[in-house]
């Protein structure tokens, strides 16, 4: 009789595929990243600011990357303040509605405003602009968007080697569970991945519910880290 698979070997095995998938789609984000910092680096000259005018087609690549990953709600390019020529930041943000169409999503820019978006702080965007690296955030519940949880994937974008901002996507949770909670039913036992400060991004049971906090490794729990480069994801699983 063959022994049964321990729940952490199964849970290697999903960590594999978890990764893969991960890793695709920011292969595809660096492809769009790319597509933004060319069309850019042709219209504005090393040391200018960007202009409004200059970012003139940034909806035809977002859409282009939403169309083909309809996993993605949200994708565009966000500026950092200090790239433009106006005073006041530029997203370039498109979502898709309930009636599939491709929309552009509005904020509120105004320092002084009710709802200002002081993006430049939020995690997806620092972390990007501090590193260098591709960035993960999440889950947080986007209440000046789809106001419910979601994640929020971008990697760094440069022209003439300067740092002008992120591109990037959004992704409901809800939407991420239909994609990964098969592959993590598959792990006996509780199972949940976890993002850089152990908070639950999905799980296969109630044990591990989205948001929470995992502060220490549970007793008879194992972390098994997934190979997404500077993410710092895991999975938790029983350790035998």
């Amino acid at each position: 009789m063959n022994a049964p698979v321990s729940a952490r070997a199964v849970a290697t095995s999903v960590g594999s595929a978890i990764e893969s998938w991960l890793n695709a789609l920011y292969r595809d984000l660096s492809s769009t990243c790319a597509q933004v910092e060319g069309q850019l680096e042709a219209r504005v000259r090393a040391g200018d600011k960007i202009s409004r005018n200059d970012i003139s087609g940034l909806r035809g690549i977002s859409a282009e990357f939403l169309n083909s990953h309809p996993i993605v709600v949200g994708a565009g390019v966000i500026f950092s303040i200090s790239s433009l020529k106006d005073a006041q930041g530029v997203l370039e943000w498109w979502f898709r509605n309930g009636a599939g169409e491709i929309e552009k999503l509005d904020f509120d820019l105004t320092p002084d405003g009710e709802r200002f978006y002081d993006y430049e702080q939020a995690p997806w965007f620092s972390v990007a602009a501090k590193t260098g690296r591709q960035s993960i955030a999440g889950p947080y519940v986007d209440y000046l968007g789809f106001d419910e949880y979601i994640m929020t994937c971008t990697v760094p974008s440069y022209i003439h080697g300067e740092f002008i901002g992120v591109t990037g996507c959004d992704i409901r949770i809800r939407d991420l569970e239909n994609t990964f909670i098969p592959f993590v039913r598959r792990i006996p036992g509780d199972a949940a991945i976890l993002n850089g400060q152990n908070r639950v991004i999905l799980g296969n049971s109630g044990r591990f519910i989205v948001g929470e906090r995992v502060k220490t490794e549970p007793e008879g729990f194992c972390f098994i880290p997934l190979d997404v480069p500077n993410l710092d994801l895991r999975l938790i699983c029983a350790a035998e």
